[in-house]
């Protein structure tokens, strides 16, 4: 029983140079995180020598005294690398995270520095936004199809056969794969079980007209085992 999981190895492209914000801490009120390519994007930047060394000697200690928001484990342990210490990584989605972030942050205080991607969504700008809490956002990155995107997934489906289940971990990759998967896999595309990392993959799923058989419960590697076993045992149906 074969699992494809379409998920990229760790993105080294790099957006805008987020240090000119960062070296900035008195304009906010702290930071939120809910991509670890977000904090991928400030560890190229801290690379350059005169960067890393403001960081160490002062920077980091003035963001420190300010909350650091996340969302899931593997975001919160990139911003420990960079010296920081996270807040609310047991938020598994932007809609918990906002939730945590209200009842921690007062209406009209400093704005919260929210370096993020070219197609963030809009839930967690908007939940704060509804209490009076300021979010400026900052694109520090962009999502693009992978260029050997088309000729993987072909060359996957024609020597490992239609895979029991596709688990996708991105809206992005909904858009990007999934019209590829559906040619691919033909009249058995009603054989594959389709899974998500979170609920907004899956909503991205039901709004292209794919049933989703499960959603792991957090954004983790195990409850997105727990969530496929259960899936792929007999009789399930979809969620």
């Amino acid at each position: 029983m074969k699992v494809l999981l379409l998920k990229d190895p760790k993105d080294k492209g790099s957006g805008p140079d987020p240090y000119i914000e960062l070296s900035h801490p008195e304009c906010y009120g702290g930071l939120v995180f809910t991509s670890p390519r977000a904090l991928e994007a400030i560890k190229i930047c801290l690379k350059e020598k005169s960067k890393k060394e403001a960081w160490s000697k002062s920077l980091k200690q003035m963001w420190n005294i300010k909350p650091t928001y996340v969302v899931g484990k593997a975001t919160a342990s990139l911003v420990e690398e960079i010296g920081l210490v996270a807040q609310g990584e047991m938020a598994g989605n932007a809609e918990k995270l906002a939730e945590y972030i209200c009842s921690r942050e007062k209406p009209n205080s400093s704005a919260l520095l929210f370096p993020c991607g070219a197609l963030k969504r809009e839930v967690l700008p908007t939940a704060l936004r509804e209490k009076g809490i300021p979010l400026e956002s900052l694109t520090v990155y962009q999502t693009a199809q992978h260029p050997d995107l088309q000729e993987s997934l072909s060359s996957y489906f024609s020597q490992q056969g239609i895979p029991a289940s596709i688990v996708f971990f991105s809206p992005s990759g909904v858009k990007f794969c999934l019209q590829h998967i559906q040619k691919l896999s033909g009249d058995l595309i009603n054989q594959v079980k389709f899974a998500a990392i979170g609920p907004s993959t899956a909503k991205a799923l039901r709004d292209a007209g794919v049933a989703v058989s499960c959603t792991a419960g957090s954004p983790t590697a195990q409850d997105l085992a727990a969530a496929l076993h259960t899936a792929l045992q007999p009789h399930n149906c979809c969620l």
